[in-house]
C-alpha cells in the first residue's frame, strides 16, 4: 500500500449466482494501475442473511495479499434500518458504516454515512474519532442499460474543499450491469497518504458498492 496511489478493484463472476439467481458471497481482485493483482477480498457471511437481508447484511470482508496472508478485514454488522440520508448519522442502526482493521483485529478508522440531505455522504474517521476525509455521492447513482456514465464519488480531506482522489464505479457493459452483479471500481488517492486510510478508503469502496450496485435487495 505505502507505494500505490491508485487502485482497480474488479469484482468477480459468480457463475453459481448467474445461473440459479441465488446470492454467493462476493470477491473482488484487488490491482495497481498496471493492472497487477496485488491482494484479492473474499467476503464472509452467512447464506440466510444474504438472501433475507440483501445488501443490509452482515459481513466481513477478508483481504489477503498475493501470499495469502490476510493483511487487512472489513467488517459491518446488520443494517436493516439503514439508507435514509436525512437520518444518516443519527443513531448506528440508521447509518451505514464499516470498521476497518489493518491488521485484522486492530480498528484503524471506520468508513460511515453522514447526514445529508439528498445525496449520499460519507466521513473518514480514524481511532479517535476524528475525522480525515468525507466523500460526497453525485446526486444520480445509477449504472444500467440507460445510464452508461462512470460513477464517481468525490474524496476531500475534512479541512478543505479540492478533491484529493475518487471513487469511480466504471460501466461494465451490458450484459454484465443487466444480468450479473459484479461491479469495476477505481480508487485514487495520494501516494503520500498514511496507509491506514488508504486502508480505509479500500473499505468504503465495499460499503458503496453493497448500497448501490447490489443486486439483491433482501
Amino acid at each position: 500500500m505505502v507505494m500505490l496511489d491508485q487502485l482497480l478493484v474488479h469484482q468477480q463472476i459468480e457463475m453459481i449466482e448467474v445461473a440459479t439467481g441465488i446470492e454467493t458471497p462476493n470477491r473482488y481482485a484487488i490491482k495497481n494501475k498496471l493492472g497487477q493483482q496485488c491482494y484479492y477480498a473474499y467476503e464472509e457471511s452467512e447464506a440466510c442473511q444474504r438472501l433475507c437481508c440483501g445488501r443490509k447484511r452482515a459481513f466481513v470482508m477478508h483481504i489477503v495479499d498475493n501470499a495469502g496472508k490476510e493483511v487487512m478485514s472489513v467488517k459491518r454488522d446488520t443494517q436493516a434500518c439503514a439508507g435514509c440520508c436525512w437520518c444518516a448519522g443519527s443513531c448506528e442502526s440508521c447509518t451505514y458504516s464499516v470498521e476497518v482493521q489493518c491488521p485484522p483485529g486492530t480498528r484503524v478508522a471506520t468508513f460511515r454515512q453522514i447526514e445529508s440531505c439528498f445525496e449520499a455522504r460519507w466521513e473518514v474517521i480514524d481511532n479517535n474519532d476524528e475525522r480525515i476525509m468525507t466523500v460526497d455521492a453525485h446526486y444520480c447513482v445509477c449504472s444500467n442499460i440507460c445510464c452508461q456514465s462512470e460513477v464517481e464519488f468525490p474524496i476531500r480531506p475534512s479541512k478543505g474543499t479540492n478533491s484529493i482522489g475518487c471513487f469511480k464505479k466504471h460501466w461494465a457493459g451490458a450484459n454484465q450491469e443487466c444480468f450479473i452483479s459484479a461491479t469495476n471500481f477505481s480508487l485514487t488517492f495520494p501516494q503520500d497518504l498514511e496507509v491506514k486510510m488508504k486502508c480505509a478508503l479500500l473499505g468504503g469502496v465495499f460499503l458503496i458498492d453493497m448500497m448501490f450496485f447490489e443486486k439483491n435487495n433482501g
